[in-house]
């Protein structure tokens, strides 16, 4: 997904004082359960799968209430209609800088364990490393021309889809990225499972579908992740996308850690 209006300025989130895992946030939603993650066990997912699913990280209100940000024009700086694209059907919404305090705590708090992950990932493929927090992520995306939040709030109703793509934007690309659900499956919409196809290489595509209940989150890899080989490690790709919502709606908060240019 990939957006081309005018980079907006650093917003107030880059000069942010972070706080502390579970401390409130000034929105008035509830703030994430991050603490609930069993790192060696995402890690075995991850490393199995390329996605891993996360306990509950919203409540059910917090869900709600970030459901209910869709609608309001002013927390986004752009729309878009994935028809218009043919990226499938049904609309997302970036957030603008500075972002809701829960969407940034999520940001903030989710990466410092994936960004070990990422680490390891990138000492298999003798790629580049990453920084301990996202404030350091964030400077190095703004010292790259990557100034714009990436975030986003995305709809599904009644017929809508979003075909296989990757969320990669500029050069600085952080290799894992978190989906959380926020409607409940077979009650609030049906169908709409998440689609992965893993591209491996000299062998059929894998498919992995995976349907996270409200709260929970999707781990999985951006682009592409290592995989043990007879030469050392081999490069796995990975496209997502979400299969047919038949009826209600369907809401995902996407928490994307790089910025865009």
């Amino acid at each position: 997904m990939t957006s081309h209006h005018t980079p907006h300025p650093p917003g107030p989130e880059h000069g942010r004082t972070p706080t502390a895992p579970g401390a409130g946030t000034d929105d008035g939603i509830e703030p994430p359960a991050v603490d609930a993650l069993d790192r060696p066990t995402l890690t075995t997912a991850l490393d199995a799968d390329g996605v891993a699913v996360t306990p509950p990280l919203l409540s059910p209100r917090a869900c709600a209430e970030i459901r209910a940000l869709f609608d309001r024009d002013e927390v986004f700086r752009s729309t878009v209609d994935m028809s218009r694209h043919r990226f499938g059907s049904g609309r997302y919404r970036y957030f603008a800088a500075p972002l809701p305090p829960v969407v940034a705590a999520l940001r903030r708090q989710l990466y410092p364990p994936l960004a070990r992950i990422a680490n390891q990932w990138a000492e298999r493929l003798d790629g580049p490393r990453f920084p301990a927090t996202h404030a350091e992520l964030t400077a190095a995306c703004a010292a790259a021309g990557q100034l714009r939040p990436t975030p986003l709030l995305l709809r599904y109703g009644p017929g809508d889809h979003n075909c296989l793509h990757q969320d990669v934007y500029g050069e600085l690309t952080f290799p894992l990225q978190v989906a959380v659900m926020l409607d409940r499956p077979d009650v609030d919409f049906t169908g709409g499972e998440s689609v992965f196809v893993e591209q491996r290489p000299r062998a059929q595509s894998r498919p992995i579908v995976k349907r996270p209940g409200q709260g929970q989150g999707l781990i999985f890899a951006v682009h592409d992740r290592p995989v043990p080989s007879t030469r050392g490690w081999s490069r796995f790709m990975l496209r997502h996308g979400v299969s047919t919502v038949h009826d209600g709606r369907r809401h995902v908060l996407g928490v994307i850690f790089h910025d865009a240019p």
